[in-house]
């Protein structure tokens, strides 16, 4: 092929991608009128009207179906990689996305290309558009956001097709879109109190919507939790006739070990313990994400026997968890974590001051206007020598002033900075975390998944 030729093909690849993401960006946006995620009618009645006149995709492929308060996207993730490292073809959804809307639907560890985005979209769109002309004759609401991204990752998933999909609720359990589904294996993640509004005022409450997608005869992979909640979980395992693997009873993290990059584990299972296996993410949680990944793994593919030790190391080393703990630049380190609730900052805590060793560390801190400020800042209050209070670009955002006020109280005025914008938080947190010591600073963004997304564009990452 000639120079010029070559050119040309490069050049027609290119327009024909920019015309793709037009064509993805405009179903997208069409999508995007609907009610938001965060806008809940509790019932999945919609998403599975639609399943039924698209034949029940959901039910072409094994299932494994992963909630929780804390946790669920980086255990999603290991559980994905471990099955296709088996030879095995997978498809994951979760959520929310950090980049693009494509990452939530991810087809053997790829998220479809913006061409495939709008083929989904194509296909469905006409069962969708049936159901919501039913339902609004009924006085009811259209299919949401996040409904119709559950209807075309099921029906991607089904078209691929897959083998497994690792399916991520969106919020809860029991009347979650995602819940159409019927999961063979099922992991519950520890609960804590996080979406009060719509899943209940006590940990009881939420432990009782959450264990809403253990489904008859399935395994449940249950992470430690406090004794009533596991108790309300427990029961409801029991009425379906599930088996049940606890963790600290069936299995467990033994020793730990800090790593360049990342951390040494050993994992005790009912398969047996698999030792030194190098997994790339920091801090204790993920150790704990590991264990429950890997048990539900066990349980799909050989009903609870080990898996080749080798498979499960090339797996794990290769895992990642974008937004989660991520070391985004150097010279000061910036880290980014989607942490957004107080047990969610409380693992960060931990983990931070287990893998770095920062002589000065400066906060940027932005959260929802539903979640809880005080319990997260307190938190963060020990680690931070200050902190730089701004807002991510999304209309659900805590008002700046508003957190800037409840920082002042738990830090202290000298210690507050406010940024209205993302950008100029950046530049003041690296100039205040450098204000100081020669070397050992640092910035950490946190608060918000949004908030950590629009970190990492604006630091290039992809």
């Amino acid at each position: 092929m000639s120079p010029r030729e070559h050119g040309g093909a490069e050049h027609l690849r290119t327009e024909a991608e920019k015309e793709a993401r037009a064509a993805a960006d405009e179903v997208y946006r069409g999508i995007l009128a609907r009610a938001p995620e965060h806008e809940i009618d509790p019932s999945f009645d919609r998403t599975l009207a639609v399943m039924e006149l698209l034949g029940d995709p959901q039910k072409a492929y094994r299932v494994v179906h992963v909630t929780g308060t804390n946790g669920k996207t980086s255990t999603s993730r290991m559980v994905e990689r471990l099955v296709r490292e088996h030879g095995l073809r997978t498809g994951r959804f979760t959520s929310p996305h950090l980049s693009r809307v494509n990452e939530r639907i991810v087809i053997d560890g790829e998220p479809i290309s913006d061409e495939r985005f709008v083929e989904v979209w194509q296909d469905v769109a006409p069962y969708v558009h049936l159901v919501d002309q039913r339902s609004a004759a009924d006085g009811k609401p259209q299919l949401s956001f996040f409904e119709v991204f559950t209807v075309m990752a099921f029906a991607a998933f089904a078209d691929a097709p897959v083998d497994v999909a690792v399916v991520e609720v969106g919020m809860g359990g029991l009347w979650d879109s995602t819940n159409v589904a019927d999961g063979e294996v099922a992991i519950i993640t520890p609960i804590s109190m996080d979406h009060e509004r719509y899943l209940g005022d006590t940990l009881l409450d939420i432990a009782s919507v959450k264990a809403g997608i253990v489904k008859d005869g399935a395994t449940l992979v249950l992470a430690a939790q406090q004794e009533d909640v596991e108790g309300v979980v427990l029961a409801a395992a029991a009425e379906k006739g599930a088996r049940v693997v606890r963790e600290g009873v069936d299995i467990e993290v033994g020793e730990r070990q800090v790593a360049v990059g990342g951390q040494l584990i050993t994992l005790q299972t009912l398969g047996g313990t698999y030792t030194e296996i190098f997994l790339p993410l920091h801090g204790e949680f993920q150790a704990h994400n590991a264990l429950l990944a890997l048990t539900a793994t066990e349980a799909l593919l050989t009903g609870g026997r080990a898996l080749d030790p080798g498979i499960v190391e090339t797996a794990f080393a290769d895992v990642d968890s974008p937004g989660r703990l991520e070391v985004v630049r150097s010279s000061p380190t910036i880290i980014v974590d989607g942490a957004h609730n107080p047990a969610g900052v409380e693992a960060l805590v931990d983990a931070v001051e287990e893998a770095f060793e920062f002589h000065r560390l400066v906060g940027i801190v932005g959260v929802m206007a539903d979640k809880d400020p005080e319990g997260m800042l307190a938190l963060l209050e020990p680690l931070l020598a200050e902190v730089v209070i701004t807002s991510a670009s999304n209309t659900r955002a805590l008002d700046v002033e508003d957190l800037a006020e409840v920082a002042i109280d738990i830090f202290g005025e000298d210690r507050v900075h406010v940024a209205e914008r993302l950008n100029d938080a950046l530049d003041l947190a690296v100039a205040r975390a450098e204000s100081e010591v020669e070397r050992g600073s640092g910035v950490l963004v946190t608060g918000s998944i949004l908030l950590v997304a629009e970190a990492r564009r604006l630091l290039g990452r992809p």
